[in-house]
């Protein structure tokens, strides 16, 4: 199985919030978020970092996919 923080990515989207002002409220480092965005593992609590900003809860942030489905980068455009 592997990670996938798409959901992560859409609720940023919808709460017009920008992948810099994320890192930096939940004071992530640049070389864990890129983890993040490469959809590999992080420490948990990083995860219940960004729920703590998000108000949500961390499965609101990501899924597991099994390992032959296909995974999407996302660019940091920020």
């Amino acid at each position: 199985m592997k990670v996938s923080y798409k959901n992560l990515w859409i609720l940023l989207a919808h709460r017009e919030m920008s992948k810099a002002e994320l890192r930096k409220l939940a004071g992530i480092a640049p070389a864990t978020f890129t983890k993040l965005r490469r959809n590999q593992e992080v420490a948990l609590s990083v995860l219940l970092k960004i729920a703590d900003v998000l108000d949500c809860d961390v499965a609101d942030m990501m899924s597991f996919v099994k390992d032959d489905a296909p995974t999407v980068e996302y660019q940091d455009d920020n």
